[in-house]
């Protein structure tokens, strides 16, 4: 179900821990099969907690609980807008608004083309540039609505036209 990259990945992941703890690598694990497959369907939920020697339960208590899992087909590009305290307080609702307009989507959805998906998330630790978002690997901070139209843009090769 993954490639052997994937489970040499997985597999060093659990060697940083004693047999009996496999679960703590549980979380890179899930990761691991995200990138490669996408999401992570119930099978390969099923399929990652095998590896590791779990109960399916605890990998889906995992997957469910922490939104950096999607658990079903999302955009090229996942929005993660941080709505905890200081990003609201300066404004997420804002950024959030802005974004569900100019894609034409609302929260958890994806837009027809695949292109992004737009999704609040809690704290991520930038409460001092609020308000901010994730994408893939990078945050952008004091967001504005132009700033957003920018990032936009350019993820769409140029285009101001989103919808």
């Amino acid at each position: 179900m993954l490639s052997e990259k994937s489970l040499e990945a997985i597999a060093f992941e659990r060697s940083k821990y004693p047999p009996e703890e496999s679960r703590s690598a549980l979380l890179a694990a899930l990761r691991i099969a995200q990138e490669e497959q996408g999401y992570l369907r119930d099978e390969l939920i099923t399929y990652v907690a095998n590896l590791l020697d779990l109960p399916p339960i605890q990998a889906f208590e995992v997957a469910t609980f922490y939104t950096m899992y999607d658990l079903k087909p999302v955009g090229r590009h996942k929005f993660c807008v941080c709505g905890s305290v200081s990003c609201f307080l300066n404004g997420s609702d804002r950024i959030i608004r802005h974004l569900s307009e100019r894609l034409g989507i609302g929260l958890g959805e994806t837009t027809e083309d695949g292109l992004f998906t737009l999704q609040e998330v809690e704290c991520l630790g930038a409460c001092k540039d609020a308000p901010m978002l994730q994408l893939g690997d990078r945050y952008y901070e004091n967001l504005t609505p132009e700033s957003l139209d920018a990032l936009i843009a350019e993820l769409q090769g140029g285009s101001t036209d989103v919808r």
